[in-house]
């Protein structure tokens, strides 16, 4: 039984806008200000001893999350599961340096455009986490543009790093120069 393999095209118009460099001067406002966002989110948190000290405040917003009354805050049962564990292990003393450092290497990442599909990813995680934990504030609007940059990752990142990196480096499926020499190396 022979499988008969089926490419299908992407249409010009995404083409041009998520792989043609010439499309990277589009991407650079809202991969610029994702990354202010996401800079002026972790440095408020890293000056704050609530945060990167105790992780108090953390706890705080996790237990507001958690309240039931007059409705319930976090709407899936299985995401309220989440965060009381999290609660009970008392996990902000650590998680809140996680989220500090992630939203500062988010914001690193885009600023500088480098791997700017994997920091607008990871953006988009927390964006959609903290949307779950029941805090909308502009969580929707940061998760879309984020989303926007991820679909654009070959290009969003050409004004930046990236037109130096991906070249260089390559992807998991296809290392480029720097990485396909270490795995001859390796493999004698």
């Amino acid at each position: 039984m022979s499988v008969e393999r089926v490419t299908i095209e992407e249409p010009p118009a995404a083409k041009l806008l998520f792989s043609d460099p010439r499309f990277g001067w589009l991407w650079l406002p809202l991969r610029l200000y994702l990354g202010y966002m996401w800079f002026e989110a972790g440095w408020h948190k890293f000056v704050d001893p609530k945060w990167m000290g105790s992780g108090e405040a953390l706890l705080e917003y996790w237990k507001r999350g958690l309240k039931m009354t007059p409705k319930p805050t976090i709407s899936y049962d299985w995401y309220r599961g989440l965060i009381e564990y999290l609660v009970n292990a008392e996990a902000h003393t650590w998680f809140s340096k996680i989220i500090i450092f992630g939203e500062l290497a988010v914001a690193a990442g885009l600023i500088l455009g480098a791997f700017v599909g994997v920091a607008a990813f990871f953006g988009g995680v927390m964006n959609w986490s903290f949307i779950m934990a029941g805090s909308a504030s502009t969580n929707g609007m940061l998760f879309a543009i984020a989303t926007w940059l991820v679909l654009a990752w070959r290009n969003a990142g050409w004004i930046g790093l990236d037109r130096w990196l991906l070249p260089r480096l390559g992807t998991p499926w296809k290392p480029g120069p720097a990485l396909a020499s270490r795995r001859a190396e390796r493999a004698t």
